[in-house]
Protein backbone atom coordinates (compact mmCIF):
# COMPACT_ATOMS: atom_id res chain seq x y z
CA UNK A 1 0.00 0.00 0.00
CA UNK A 2 1.06 3.50 -0.55
CA UNK A 3 0.25 5.85 2.15
CA UNK A 4 0.70 9.86 1.42
CA UNK A 5 0.35 12.52 4.27
CA UNK A 6 -0.89 15.50 3.77
CA UNK A 7 -0.80 18.57 6.77
CA UNK A 8 -0.45 22.06 6.28
CA UNK A 9 2.08 23.12 9.60
CA UNK A 10 1.36 26.93 9.66
CA UNK A 11 5.15 26.86 10.73
CA UNK A 12 7.41 24.13 10.75
CA UNK A 13 9.16 25.21 13.65
CA UNK A 14 6.12 25.89 15.60
CA UNK A 15 5.07 22.37 14.32
CA UNK A 16 7.88 20.48 15.43
CA UNK A 17 7.59 21.80 19.14
CA UNK A 18 4.10 20.52 19.30
CA UNK A 19 5.63 17.15 18.29
CA UNK A 20 4.70 16.62 14.83
CA UNK A 21 7.94 14.91 13.37
CA UNK A 22 7.44 11.96 16.65
CA UNK A 23 3.85 11.52 15.11
CA UNK A 24 5.46 11.75 11.55
CA UNK A 25 8.20 9.15 12.41
CA UNK A 26 5.16 6.40 13.83
CA UNK A 27 2.72 6.78 11.20
CA UNK A 28 5.55 4.95 8.44
CA UNK A 29 3.90 7.05 5.38
CA UNK A 30 5.48 6.79 2.15
CA UNK A 31 5.18 10.33 1.66
CA UNK A 32 4.15 13.64 3.92
CA UNK A 33 3.40 16.71 1.57
CA UNK A 34 3.80 19.57 3.91
CA UNK A 35 2.46 23.39 3.63
CA UNK A 36 3.25 26.82 5.30
CA UNK A 37 6.66 26.12 6.36
CA UNK A 38 7.03 29.20 7.15
CA UNK A 39 10.69 29.33 7.08
CA UNK A 40 14.03 29.28 4.72
CA UNK A 41 16.76 26.71 4.42
CA UNK A 42 18.60 28.05 6.94
CA UNK A 43 15.99 27.92 9.58
CA UNK A 44 16.07 23.84 9.34
CA UNK A 45 17.39 21.41 11.58
CA UNK A 46 18.84 18.57 10.62
CA UNK A 47 16.05 16.78 12.51
CA UNK A 48 13.21 18.82 10.57
CA UNK A 49 15.15 18.36 7.01
CA UNK A 50 15.98 14.76 7.68
CA UNK A 51 13.86 13.06 10.10
CA UNK A 52 14.51 9.94 10.58
CA UNK A 53 14.47 7.58 7.17
CA UNK A 54 12.86 10.25 5.48
CA UNK A 55 14.59 12.71 2.43
CA UNK A 56 13.06 16.09 2.66
CA UNK A 57 12.41 18.36 -0.92
CA UNK A 58 11.66 22.22 -0.26
CA UNK A 59 10.42 25.03 -2.10
CA UNK A 60 10.90 27.84 0.27
CA UNK A 61 8.98 31.33 -0.61
CA UNK A 62 11.60 34.53 -0.94
CA UNK A 63 9.81 36.07 1.84
CA UNK A 64 10.78 35.22 5.12
CA UNK A 65 8.40 33.79 7.57
CA UNK A 66 5.66 32.82 4.44
CA UNK A 67 4.46 30.31 2.45
CA UNK A 68 6.40 27.43 1.00
CA UNK A 69 5.74 23.43 0.44
CA UNK A 70 8.24 20.52 0.80
CA UNK A 71 7.66 16.83 1.02
CA UNK A 72 9.46 14.21 3.21
CA UNK A 73 9.94 10.92 1.12
CA UNK A 74 11.34 7.30 2.13
CA UNK A 75 12.71 6.89 -1.29
CA UNK A 76 14.91 9.48 -3.61
CA UNK A 77 13.07 10.41 -6.74
CA UNK A 78 14.41 10.88 -10.20
CA UNK A 79 13.81 14.53 -10.68
CA UNK A 80 12.46 17.39 -8.08
CA UNK A 81 10.50 20.35 -9.98
CA UNK A 82 9.99 23.35 -7.87
CA UNK A 83 7.65 25.97 -9.17
CA UNK A 84 5.49 25.71 -12.11
CA UNK A 85 6.86 28.20 -14.35
CA UNK A 86 4.84 30.85 -13.18
CA UNK A 87 7.35 33.88 -11.43
CA UNK A 88 4.87 35.53 -9.04
CA UNK A 89 3.65 32.36 -7.29
CA UNK A 90 7.11 30.42 -7.58
CA UNK A 91 8.45 33.12 -5.71
CA UNK A 92 5.65 32.04 -3.17
CA UNK A 93 7.51 28.92 -2.62
CA UNK A 94 3.71 26.92 -3.53
CA UNK A 95 4.78 23.68 -5.56
CA UNK A 96 7.00 20.90 -4.71
CA UNK A 97 6.87 17.86 -7.17
CA UNK A 98 8.65 15.02 -7.03
CA UNK A 99 8.74 12.57 -10.07
CA UNK A 100 9.12 8.66 -10.27
CA UNK A 101 8.77 6.22 -12.86
CA UNK A 102 4.92 6.14 -13.56
CA UNK A 103 4.60 8.74 -10.72
CA UNK A 104 4.17 11.77 -9.31
CA UNK A 105 3.51 13.04 -5.92
CA UNK A 106 2.98 16.94 -5.15
CA UNK A 107 2.77 19.36 -2.43
CA UNK A 108 0.78 22.18 -3.33
CA UNK A 109 -0.15 25.42 -1.24
CA UNK A 110 -2.79 27.26 -2.83
CA UNK A 111 -3.33 30.88 -2.00
CA UNK A 112 -5.36 32.61 0.56
CA UNK A 113 -7.99 35.67 -0.52
CA UNK A 114 -9.08 36.47 3.21
CA UNK A 115 -6.63 39.23 3.96
CA UNK A 116 -7.39 41.75 1.39
CA UNK A 117 -9.19 42.22 -2.44
CA UNK A 118 -5.59 42.15 -3.85
CA UNK A 119 -4.93 39.00 -2.59
CA UNK A 120 -8.17 36.86 -3.52
CA UNK A 121 -7.50 38.66 -7.04
CA UNK A 122 -3.76 36.53 -6.49
CA UNK A 123 -5.65 33.96 -6.04
CA UNK A 124 -8.05 34.11 -9.01
CA UNK A 125 -4.81 34.37 -11.05
CA UNK A 126 -3.17 31.47 -9.22
CA UNK A 127 -6.22 29.30 -10.50
CA UNK A 128 -6.35 30.72 -14.17
CA UNK A 129 -2.19 30.05 -14.05
CA UNK A 130 -2.42 26.60 -12.29
CA UNK A 131 -5.50 24.91 -14.54
CA UNK A 132 -3.30 24.63 -17.58
CA UNK A 133 -0.06 23.12 -15.92
CA UNK A 134 -2.93 20.44 -14.18
CA UNK A 135 -4.32 19.42 -17.48
CA UNK A 136 -0.42 19.02 -18.35
CA UNK A 137 -0.06 16.87 -15.65
CA UNK A 138 -3.50 14.46 -16.19
CA UNK A 139 -2.28 14.64 -19.94
CA UNK A 140 1.30 13.40 -19.13
CA UNK A 141 0.08 9.48 -18.92
CA UNK A 142 1.46 9.35 -15.74
CA UNK A 143 -0.19 8.83 -12.59
CA UNK A 144 -0.49 12.34 -9.79
CA UNK A 145 -1.47 12.67 -6.38
CA UNK A 146 -1.60 16.48 -5.46
CA UNK A 147 -1.66 16.31 -1.61
CA UNK A 148 -2.05 20.04 -0.22
CA UNK A 149 -4.12 22.84 1.19
CA UNK A 150 -6.18 23.90 -1.64
CA UNK A 151 -7.76 27.24 0.33
CA UNK A 152 -11.68 26.15 -1.29
CA UNK A 153 -14.42 23.99 -0.07
CA UNK A 154 -16.17 22.42 -2.56
CA UNK A 155 -19.70 21.40 -1.43
CA UNK A 156 -22.02 22.82 1.19
CA UNK A 157 -20.82 19.59 2.55
CA UNK A 158 -17.02 20.75 3.17
CA UNK A 159 -17.67 23.61 5.92
CA UNK A 160 -19.90 23.78 8.78
CA UNK A 161 -21.37 27.68 7.93
CA UNK A 162 -21.98 27.38 4.57
CA UNK A 163 -24.57 29.60 4.35
CA UNK A 164 -22.44 32.62 6.34
CA UNK A 165 -19.63 31.95 3.83
CA UNK A 166 -21.52 32.48 -0.08
CA UNK A 167 -19.46 35.52 -0.45
CA UNK A 168 -16.18 34.70 1.52
CA UNK A 169 -13.19 33.93 0.45
CA UNK A 170 -12.50 29.93 0.20
CA UNK A 171 -16.39 29.39 -0.34
CA UNK A 172 -16.75 31.95 -3.44
CA UNK A 173 -18.91 30.04 -6.91
CA UNK A 174 -15.78 30.68 -8.78
CA UNK A 175 -13.47 28.90 -6.54
CA UNK A 176 -15.96 26.08 -6.62
CA UNK A 177 -16.78 26.02 -10.27
CA UNK A 178 -13.02 25.90 -11.10
CA UNK A 179 -12.78 22.72 -7.99
CA UNK A 180 -15.87 21.35 -10.23
CA UNK A 181 -14.07 21.78 -13.65
CA UNK A 182 -10.70 20.04 -11.92
CA UNK A 183 -13.12 16.98 -10.67
CA UNK A 184 -15.25 16.59 -13.61
CA UNK A 185 -15.50 16.57 -17.27
CA UNK A 186 -12.22 15.45 -19.56
CA UNK A 187 -10.16 16.44 -16.64
CA UNK A 188 -11.62 13.76 -14.42
CA UNK A 189 -9.32 14.23 -11.31
CA UNK A 190 -10.41 12.55 -7.73
CA UNK A 191 -11.29 13.97 -4.87
CA UNK A 192 -10.28 10.63 -3.06
CA UNK A 193 -11.50 11.81 0.54
CA UNK A 194 -14.92 12.27 -1.17
CA UNK A 195 -14.47 9.42 -2.96
CA UNK A 196 -14.45 7.32 -0.09
CA UNK A 197 -16.69 9.34 1.56
CA UNK A 198 -19.80 10.35 -0.18
CA UNK A 199 -21.33 12.07 2.51
CA UNK A 200 -19.44 12.61 4.99
CA UNK A 201 -19.54 16.38 6.58
CA UNK A 202 -18.33 17.04 10.11
CA UNK A 203 -16.07 14.37 10.29
CA UNK A 204 -14.29 15.36 7.30
CA UNK A 205 -13.02 19.21 8.20
CA UNK A 206 -9.36 19.74 8.14
CA UNK A 207 -9.06 23.11 9.16
CA UNK A 208 -10.52 25.48 12.27
CA UNK A 209 -10.72 29.33 12.79
CA UNK A 210 -8.35 30.41 15.92
CA UNK A 211 -11.81 32.64 16.70
CA UNK A 212 -14.83 31.81 18.18
CA UNK A 213 -14.05 28.44 19.56
CA UNK A 214 -14.24 26.52 16.14
CA UNK A 215 -12.42 23.89 17.16
CA UNK A 216 -14.21 22.93 20.55
CA UNK A 217 -17.66 23.79 18.52
CA UNK A 218 -15.92 21.82 15.15
CA UNK A 219 -16.60 24.78 13.01
CA UNK A 220 -14.60 24.07 10.07
CA UNK A 221 -13.75 23.47 6.50
CA UNK A 222 -12.59 20.66 4.50
CA UNK A 223 -10.19 22.75 2.54
CA UNK A 224 -7.10 20.36 2.34
CA UNK A 225 -6.85 17.66 -0.66
CA UNK A 226 -5.50 14.60 -2.11
CA UNK A 227 -6.35 14.71 -5.50
CA UNK A 228 -5.18 12.15 -7.81
CA UNK A 229 -5.24 11.06 -11.24
CA UNK A 230 -8.56 8.65 -11.93
CA UNK A 231 -5.81 5.53 -12.39
CA UNK A 232 -4.30 6.07 -8.76
CA UNK A 233 -7.62 7.79 -7.68
CA UNK A 234 -9.43 4.51 -8.09
CA UNK A 235 -7.08 3.07 -6.06
CA UNK A 236 -7.69 4.61 -2.51
CA UNK A 237 -8.54 2.33 0.12
CA UNK A 238 -8.69 4.11 3.49
CA UNK A 239 -8.29 7.64 4.73
CA UNK A 240 -8.16 9.41 7.56
CA UNK A 241 -8.33 13.08 9.62
CA UNK A 242 -5.60 13.19 12.82
CA UNK A 243 -7.35 15.37 15.20
CA UNK A 244 -6.04 13.72 18.46
CA UNK A 245 -2.98 16.31 18.95
CA UNK A 246 -2.92 19.28 17.36
CA UNK A 247 0.23 20.22 15.69
CA UNK A 248 -1.13 23.56 13.63
CA UNK A 249 -4.90 25.13 12.90
CA UNK A 250 -5.38 22.22 10.05
CA UNK A 251 -5.10 18.53 10.66
CA UNK A 252 -3.38 15.89 8.84
CA UNK A 253 -4.98 14.27 5.87
CA UNK A 254 -3.68 10.15 5.38
CA UNK A 255 -4.93 8.11 2.25
CA UNK A 256 -4.06 4.75 1.19
CA UNK A 257 -3.99 3.57 -2.36
CA UNK A 258 -3.53 0.31 -3.51
CA UNK A 259 -0.44 0.83 -5.69
CA UNK A 260 2.91 -0.62 -5.36
CA UNK A 261 5.66 1.39 -3.44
Amino acid sequence: MLKIISANLNGIRSASTKGFFEWMKQQDADFVCVQELKAQDTDLTDAMRSPATYHGYFHFAEKKGYSGTGIYAKQKPEQVITGFGVSEFDEEGRYTELVYPHFSVVSVYLPSGSSSAERQQAKFRFLEAFLPHLQALRGSGREVVISGDWNIAHTEKDLKNWKGNLKNSGFLPEERAWLTQLLGGQMDWIDTYRSLNPEASDEGYTWWSNRGQAWAKNVGWRIDYQIATPGLGALARSVSIYKEHRFSDHAPLTVEYAWPV
